[in-house]
């Protein structure tokens, strides 16, 4: 099994859908139940036992630095970016804190219970012989303040990962959870300046070297202003641990 020693959370997101609260803060710094996304994140991280992480900052990037120079682990280098580089060109600009292997890539926006477990199970299912991503997928209807028409089929198989596909119908069954594992190899080709991941996903996919795991469990996009206050109300219901 190949150990995961680093991880980088995505954090420059400007979070359109939840101003005016984003007009003052950051995304990532905004609190579910007392505590920041972006903290919770990072909680999981340590649990997990990264030996570094990197966060990337750009919308009021000075209140994500003040945050991370509050926390003692795990070890977090901060990449700001003056222009938003979207999710690929954040990676990239990132590769040379995370080290020569694989690594894991989270959202700053979701709250997942319990992720170091997650964490654990994309670890385990790692294969960088046959993949260049495998992602965390949960099924749409359990997609907690998603709206959308999910992100990818999965092909059947026995057991663990399995190929990520798009049908051809408009709704997919998965959303993707926005956390990940990725290798080093599937930037080697990336275009400077901004760039998205999807398109990385999309050469990938089309290679077969594109892989899910389904997580079962409670997960939270936090998207809107709305949707922080169900998640508080949810949690205090479930009396989830994140």
């Amino acid at each position: 099994m190949t150990v995961i020693h680093t991880a980088m959370v995505l954090a420059a997101g400007r979070g359109e859908r939840m101003r005016p609260l984003t007009d003052r803060i950051p995304k990532p710094l905004v609190r579910i139940a007392g505590r920041s996304m972006l903290d919770r994140m990072l909680d999981a991280l340590e649990r997990f036992g990264v030996s570094r992480a990197v966060v990337n900052a750009s919308h009021l990037g000075w209140q994500v630095e003040r945050l991370l120079e509050r926390r003692a682990r795990p070890p977090v280098h901060v990449s700001l970016e003056d222009e938003r580089l979207e999710t690929g060109g954040g990676v990239r600009r990132a590769l040379p804190h995370l080290g020569p292997g694989a690594f894991l890539v989270a959202n700053a926006d979701i709250v997942l219970p319990r992720a170091e477990h997650a964490f654990r199970a994309l670890e385990q299912h790692w294969d960088g012989r046959a993949m260049d991503a495998l992602l965390l997928v949960t099924p749409r209807d359990r997609a907690t303040g998603y709206a959308g028409n999910g992100d990818f089929d999965l092909l059947p198989h026995l057991a663990g990962a399995g190929p990520l596909v798009r049908t051809e119908t408009d709704r997919q069954p998965y959303v993707f959870t926005g956390i990940q594992i990725l290798s080093r190899t599937m930037f080697e080709d990336a275009p400077d300046g901004p760039f998205s991941l999807g398109a990385l996903y999309r050469r990938a996919r089309l290679e077969r070297r594109l892989f899910g795991i389904v997580h079962h469990g409670d997960w939270f996009h936090v998207g809107t202003v709305q949707a922080v206050k169900d998640t508080e109300r949810l949690l205090a219901t479930k009396q989830a641990t994140v």
